[in-house]
């Protein structure tokens, strides 16, 4: 742990203390013995789970430092990432974790229930419902998710969460830019413009990272998030 805490500090300018090093461990400890009985994720080895799932979800910090949120939720969160671990470096944030598989909520409501986490909600829900409820709907500072959906799809999975001049973050991998490229129109129609891409190297993982940062520059119109499945096979 002490290399992800040097890599924490080196790359992203953290400095974790030892209450949130014992708790990034602790997390560690769970995940690896929940995924021996329920897939909660592919990764598995220690040095893996450190690099690809702890200090991915810090990377955020990247994008959230400029505009720090008072309220944000993470989409198709899986085994609580990048969610969680930004909880603990951001302790004031309220939090809302959306998954729609069973195991991985109850894993989630797990951790945060164990390593006494104020202000937060877990939702055992689908993207599209969520963003149709008016307790959630244009509520939140920052709306994030990773490894859920093509950008043209997560955009309308996110952008009606988050309020005007609210931000969007999706972490993405290599295809970040073309992505982009590809979400023009699904931008334009949901009310979101891409501020910025940030590139991010994480050690032990070849292909490039990115950060995509968009702003809500206009309100989202009602008939967005359309229903559950939709977004997927006919993506805008």
């Amino acid at each position: 742990m002490e290399k992800l805490k040097w890599e924490a500090q080196t790359l992203l300018g953290l400095r974790l203390t030892s209450r949130q090093m014992e708790s990034l461990q602790f997390y560690e400890q769970e995940l690896m013995t929940w995924n021996e009985k329920f897939n909660l994720t592919a990764i598995r080895e220690q040095e893996s789970i450190r690099s690809k799932h702890f200090l991915d979800s810090l990377s955020c910090i990247l994008a959230l430092r400029e505009a720090p949120p008072n309220r944000l939720i993470d989409i198709g969160t899986g085994a609580g990432f990048p969610g969680i671990p930004l909880k603990m470096i951001l302790p004031t944030m309220r939090l809302t974790l959306v998954e729609s598989v069973g195991k991985k909520v109850e894993f989630c409501q797990h951790i945060v229930s164990e390593l006494h986490l104020d202000g937060v909600e877990v939702m055992h829900a689908r993207a599209e419902d969520v963003g149709r409820m008016a307790a959630h709907r244009g509520q939140y500072d920052w709306a994030v998710a990773r490894a859920v959906a093509a950008l043209p799809v997560l955009a309308e999975y996110l952008l009606p969460l988050v309020r005007l001049a609210g931000r969007v973050l999706a972490q993405k991998g290599e295809s970040g830019p073309a992505e982009v490229h590809a979400a023009e129109r699904s931008l334009k129609l949901l009310g979101g413009r891409v501020r910025q891409l940030i590139p991010v190297t994480l050690p032990g993982v070849a292909e490039d990272r990115y950060l995509v940062v968009i702003d809500k520059i206009s309100a989202t119109p009602e008939t967005y998030p359309r229903r559950p499945g939709v977004p997927t096979k006919k993506p805008l």
